[in-house]
């Protein structure tokens, strides 16, 4: 597809036509179960509204009129298998750039499935911002094989942003660049998002968080479309997002055109061969990649990018002239490429002839909204210690009536109380309600903390009331042990006033002759009544080993918090004496009963002459 620089979408018909197509898309095949060096004086604050771009320019191309078909496969009847594309090239995706943004789709949808983010929305930001990262010229882990640099954001045409990073991703020490794929400026990346600590993600698990890297951006970029509880299902919450990433109504029309051709179809192509936005390599829309040019590439207050031959001048614009084979009413000039591929312009058909504009679909209607939430299901989850709960939160939307009402966008919250998490350590989820009026949570995982804690459902942006849903966590329950032995048979002996030996007291413990590992144990110094020994309060004793000041001598004779080791083995803490001479009792004891008594001698002191 040749280059086509500053082309607008035609307004009226056409652009609300692309808006409702985009929506019925979304809406209908997404389900609710389905986001430091500085300067000497120091870097200006970035605005609070800056978009994720930083307003950088973008790139204008069009997708073709005609829709996608893929390449035939391995099962292609067709001699040597040609693999011929029947559909326009530009509907091809470098194969390592269309995993990111599957990838970040699915892991965007385990953790945050009322977004309802499609690939395909990250595709057509990724096609505009960097032309899927220069065709796919990444290496295996998804690295761009050189910098994607968008224009020094010094105030000239652009947002002025001062250096934030020290140079660490854009290597421009005085002002910021949108940098890789997804163009994040370095403060939206590391700083940004609610909690100021960027919108930066790891896609590829390899620990770091690189705005070079597609994967990473690509599920950075998702997050941000779907953070503040978006469903990008519903129109107003789509343009939100894309328009919070760069704000222009143009950059908004143009990723939403290459959505929904990239919703129509499209197919993998091998890295390093996607289709460029520009002409040629050295031509205009390429892009620089060492001082970060952006030759056709359009932004706030830039020029079209045309060679200078073409370039328009201040005060000749010409009038919008008549429609024309190959060329749009605005006056800007259509083509066709060899393949037959048309550049959009007048729309036509394969004949030449003019295509009739299409009649914009039904705009869905809006859901009603709910007077109440509702608990469904279980009325109080439990569950053990460091397991999933296996039932989850669930609520119902319902109106007036008491009917549910679908569409409406549930936000679960834990409380700071408990460690229990969502999916990827999230302590929110937001679920969309589907036509039961049902929104179901995703997968609660209990941490190690136990006790009550209360999780709270809320109708986004709608009036009714919220909903707390009560949950426990149980402690897990201690090993079984039918043994516990001293490890020595040496005799335990001390002198009054002097503490026993370090480690004189090591016992294993086992059930049905097997290791048990982690099995809590209380030791307490007891009285010798056979019948009803408690706990003695003189002779041998341990110190707290938690206590401070005055108390961290005070004798303790029941100590608890001991466990297992995972050979079974457990070390007491060293024992102390008073002054009171005789045989003194120490009981271990289980929590299932199992226990082991030990007899402790102390010797009187010696007698002095």
């Amino acid at each position: 597809m040749a280059a086509t620089f500053r082309r607008r979408l035609r307004r009226g018909a056409a652009s609300t036509a692309v808006a409702a197509l985009v929506l019925a898309a979304l809406t209908a095949s997404q389900s609710p179960a389905g986001a430091k060096n500085t300067a000497a004086k120091g870097p200006e604050p970035t605005p609070a509204d800056t978009p994720i771009d930083g307003g950088a320019a973008y790139y204008t191309d069009l997708p073709p009129l005609n829709s996608p078909v893929p390449p035939r496969g391995s099962n292609d009847p067709r001699p040597d298998g040609d693999g011929i594309v029947t559909g326009p090239a530009q509907a091809g995706i470098p194969a390592t750039v269309l995993a990111a943004y599957k990838k970040a789709e699915s892991e965007i949808r385990a953790a945050d499935p009322g977004c309802r983010l499609p690939w395909q929305l990250l595709a057509g930001i990724g096609k505009v911002e960097s032309g899927q990262a220069r065709g796919g010229a990444v290496d295996a882990e998804g690295t761009t094989l050189q910098p994607i640099l968008g224009p020094q954001l010094n105030g000239h045409g652009f947002a002025r942003i001062t250096d934030t990073d020290g140079g660490r991703y854009d290597g421009d020490r005085t002002h910021d660049r949108a940098v890789g794929p997804m163009q994040f400026i370095p403060s939206t990346w590391s700083q940004g998002g609610p909690a100021g600590t960027g919108w930066g993600a790891d896609g590829n698990g390899d620990g770091k968080k690189d705005p070079n890297n597609v994967f990473d951006a690509a599920l950075a970029a998702g997050t941000y479309l779907c953070a503040g509880g978006r469903n990008l299902s519903v129109q107003q919450d789509l343009d939100s997002a894309v328009l919070g990433y760069n704000h222009s109504e143009e950059y908004l029309r143009t990723v939403l055109s290459w959505f929904a051709f990239y919703r129509t179809g499209s197919y993998e192509v091998p890295d390093g061969k996607g289709v460029l936005p520009a002409h040629r390599p050295g031509a205009n829309g390429t892009r620089d990649h060492a001082n970060g040019s952006t030759q056709g590439r359009t932004g706030p207050g830039r020029g079209t990018g045309d060679t200078a031959g073409n370039r328009p001048h201040p005060g000749r614009t010409k009038p919008n002239g008549p429609a024309r084979p190959g060329g749009s009413g605005d006056g800007h000039t259509g083509s066709h490429t060899p393949g037959g591929d048309h550049t959009p312009g007048t729309p036509q058909t394969p004949g030449g002839k003019p295509t009739p504009t299409p009649k914009p679909p039904t705009k869905p209607t809006t859901p009603t909204s709910p007077t109440a939430l509702q608990q469904a299901g279980d009325q109080d989850l439990a569950t053990t210690a460091g397991t999933d709960f296996t039932t989850k939160p669930q609520v119902r939307a319902v109106d007036a009536a008491g009917k549910p009402v679908a569409g409406v966008p549930v936000r679960f919250t834990l409380p700071g109380t408990t460690d229990a998490r969502f999916p990827g350590g999230a302590t929110t989820a937001i679920v969309t309600t589907g036509k039961d009026g049902l929104a179901t949570a995703p997968t609660l995982h209990a941490g190690d903390k136990t006790g009550d804690f209360t999780l709270r459902a809320t109708a986004v942006g709608r009036t009714a009331p919220a909903v707390d849903i009560k949950a426990t966590v149980k402690a897990k329950p201690a090993p079984k042990v039918d043994l516990l032995t001293r490890t020595s048979d040496k005799e335990l002996t001390a002198t009054a006033g002097h503490a026993f030996a370090e480690d004189a007291v090591e016992i294993k413990a086992t059930y049905q002759g097997k290791i048990a590992a982690g099995v809590p144990i209380t030791a307490t110094m007891i009285t010798d009544d056979p019948d009803h020994p408690v706990q003695n309060d003189k002779g041998p004793y341990f110190k707290d080993p938690q206590a401070t000041g005055d108390n961290k001598d005070k004798p303790l004779r029941t100590l608890t918090g001991l466990t297992t080791d995972a050979d079974g083995l457990l070390k007491l803490p060293k024992i102390y004496t008073d002054t009171h001479p005789g045989t003194f009792l120490l009981r271990l004891t289980t929590p299932n009963g199992t226990t082991l008594t030990l007899k402790l001698k102390i010797a009187a002191p010696a007698k002095t002459a």
